[in-house]
């Protein structure tokens, strides 16, 4: 299974974006994997992010509800695996608001992708290591 980050989801959802076609694209072949905290990361950027426009907070969850959650492999972490999660991160060099990056990764590897897409490939490429998925752009 391939995974997504958040960024990917808001551009295949904002035709404004430079990447929608590319990310909606990735979208409709179906079967993608999704860390959970990126429901909130979407809900946040489309309601009150830094985008030229907002949604109300209804709008953006029923985009969610309706367009994005039947389509996605939603994956959690459970309390022990995010503090192992924790405990990695200075041998990755994750300090900061990185650790938010760094759990869709964790998630990724969770759910055994091979691939995962983000169109901030630099931020997750600096503490990818052996074993985490492929850091692709859509």
């Amino acid at each position: 299974m391939d995974f997504i980050d958040t960024t990917v989801l808001v551009a295949a959802s904002v035709a404004a974006e430079t990447h929608h076609a590319a990310c909606s694209r990735l979208l409709d072949r179906g079967g993608l994997g999704f860390y959970v905290h990126g429901l909130a990361e979407f809900f946040s950027t489309l309601t009150g992010g830094r985008k030229s426009f907002r949604l109300s907070p209804q709008q953006a969850a029923e985009i969610l509800e309706e367009d994005y959650v039947p389509l996605l492999q939603i994956t959690t972490l459970t309390p022990g695996e995010t503090l192992r999660s924790l405990r990695e991160c200075q041998s990755r060099g994750v300090q900061g608001g990185a650790i938010f990056d760094y759990l869709h990764l964790v998630a990724a590897r969770k759910g055994k992708a091979s691939r995962f897409y983000t169109l901030n490939g630099s931020n997750f490429r600096a503490f990818q290591r052996d074993g985490d998925p492929e850091i692709l752009s859509p």
